[in-house]
This record gives C-alpha cells, structure tokens and sequence, in this order.
C-alpha cells in the first residue's frame, strides 16, 4: 500500500504511540462499505515499511522519498475484521483477536518483527494444528528476512515458545502445536 513519506512513516512506526492503521473497502455502484480491517499499531515494524526510490529531479518535489506499506507480511492475526463482506463481524470476535495478540505490545520492534514472521510462518501451514517441521519449511524464507542470522532454526523454536508462552498457540508434545485461536471462516 503507497504511503506517505519515509523517514516521517519510520519515525512513526518507531514511536510507542503510532496509530492503528484502519482499511476500508467500499463498492462505489452501491456506496456501500464492503470490509473495514484495523491492523494494531503493534503489528508495525520497520521490517513493514519499503522505501521507493527518490522522486526525480524533475519532478516538482524532486528528491522526496516515499514509502510503501507491506501489508503482505502482517499475518491474518494482525488483520483484525470489523465488517466482512458487507457484514458487520461480531464485537465478541473481533474483541477476541485483538486481545489474543497484544503481547506484542510488550516485544522490542526487532523481537515483533520474528514473532510476527514466525506467525506467519505458522499461518502459511494452513491448518490449526502443525508440526515444528511445517514451520522449519519456511526456513529458507526467514534466512532471506533475516540473512544475518545463522541460527535460524533455534530461532523459530524460540519464537515458538514465546507464542506459547503469551497464549497464542499450545504445545501439544513432540514438535506439535495448535493455534489457540484458529482464524474464523
């Protein structure tokens, strides 16, 4: 998603008080809103933040930087439904997930931006229960997020724990897990 300035988004992105980012879609024929999705300003990182190249020379703001967010990289549980398809989801649902990720409220921005990979990692599974071998699928994928880190491995196994540590998944035994709150349909 095309945003505003660079340095301004990344400044905000590391402040404690940025906004939650709300998305709306609307069917112009009818004027009627389709879907509102709020992303929690705790699912922001630099890591969601690309920077585009410079206006050019040319231009009447030649040299302005600009930014695009990666919406893409925020998992499913950071995309919080307000109305889905023209319906309105229930309060109770839409309270649930967003109180089932605030411990990232509490993680440095480096520690957010694994959690929240991992969780995607974890999503990209496509099924409530998984094994730590589904989620060492996507090693190749973190090692390209992460190339200065050679313990990617023990890096997930970690990431997992603090998940299941926070609530967000279960430890079932022997490298099986389950999402604590499965994504509603």
């Amino acid at each position: 998603m095309v945003d505003g300035a660079f340095k301004t988004m990344s400044a905000r992105v590391a402040a404690r008080n940025n906004p939650n980012l709300i998305l709306l879609n609307y069917d112009l024929a009818s004027f009627g809103v389709t879907d509102v999705c709020v992303v929690p300003r705790h699912f922001f990182t630099q890591g969601l933040i690309q920077e585009r190249k410079p206006l050019a020379p040319t231009a009447r703001r030649a040299g302005w930087v600009g930014c695009n967010i990666l919406l893409g990289r925020v998992p499913e549980a950071g995309k919080i439904r307000i109305v889905r398809d023209r319906r309105a989801v229930p309060k109770a649902q839409v309270l649930d997930q967003w109180r089932a990720t605030l411990f990232l409220r509490d993680q440095g921005a480096t520690a957010r931006g694994w959690l929240m990979d991992v969780m995607g990692a974890v999503e990209a599974v496509g099924r409530p229960e998984f094994t730590l071998d589904d989620v060492y699928a996507h090693e190749a994928r973190l090692q390209a997020l992460y190339p200065g880190n050679n313990n990617v491995r023990p890096k997930i196994r970690q990431q997992l724990q603090v998940l299941r540590d926070t609530g967000f998944l279960l430890f079932l035994g022997r490298g099986r897990y389950r999402l604590a709150h499965p994504p509603q349909a």
